[in-house]
């Protein structure tokens, strides 16, 4: 987010430690990254699929379908409606996290926030850590750090989906290129932050899909059918 707010770079916190030196600069220092982690994973957690299914639709999201507690399995489930409201409770948090974490850090609060408010989706303290996959968190995350790698990693999903209407693939496909695109846009001034970051994401997002992987590998993962009815299913695993 340095592109809109440029003096904001080094974050407010940065201008309370400018007049303290030593260990309890440290100490403060210390305690602005722990307050933003443990936010941004709280706010992680809040999982917008499984709250929408049980208060919505009284059933558990993640005992049906796929068993993700993610927008994809809420669309195919209850619908389009869920899973439009699924995606925007998903946008809410990781705005949230990745903008407290720019203005309390500054730069690399964001990358810090956007991890963590990603693990706590994939893992929700609130819901026995059993959540979604984070795809829609770690895309509104790289929205806010790089817009332009955003727009390319968008055009390849959008690509992906268009060739297989398979939202697991496009995911995946967009995942792996993530660390590539960065390195093409900031080849010539590298940051091994958001370097790191970007490889953190790409392997993070690929592991959580390693059941969907298999699937494809099987061809029996199932593409998005637009125009058709929504009807509950079981988990899959709980029809073998």
């Amino acid at each position: 987010m340095t592109y809109l707010f440029p003096k904001l770079a080094n974050g407010l916190l940065s201008r309370l430690l400018s007049g303290m030196q030593g260990t309890p600069a440290l100490l403060v220092l210390a305690g602005g990254y722990l307050f933003v982690m443990i936010a941004a994973y709280l706010l992680g957690s809040i999982n917008s699929a499984i709250l929408i299914s049980r208060k919505g639709y009284g059933y558990d999201i993640r005992d049906y379908g796929s068993g993700n507690a993610g927008m994809t399995n809420m669309f195919r489930t209850f619908g389009k409606k869920a899973g439009i409201y699924t995606a925007l409770g998903d946008v809410g948090k990781a705005l949230l996290s990745v903008i407290l974490g720019f203005l309390v850090l500054g730069d690399k609060g964001q990358y810090v926030a956007g991890f963590l408010c990603m693990v706590g989706h994939v893992f929700p303290v609130f819901f026995r850590f059993r959540g979604g996959k984070g795809v829609i968190v770690s895309a509104i995350t790289i929205l806010l750090i790089d817009p332009l790698v955003f727009v390319v990693l968008l055009l390849i999903f959008a690509l992906m989906f268009a060739a297989t209407r398979i939202i697991s693939a496009s995911s995946i496909t967009a995942a792996f290129f993530y660390p590539l695109v960065v390195y093409a846009f900031h080849v010539r001034t590298p940051n091994i932050i958001y370097t790191l970051f970007s490889l953190f994401i790409c392997f993070f997002v690929i592991a959580m899909h390693h059941e969907n992987i298999v699937r494809l590998i099987n061809r029996e993962e199932k593409k998005i059918e637009f125009g058709k009815k929504k009807k509950k299913k079981k988990k899959e695993s709980e029809k073998k």
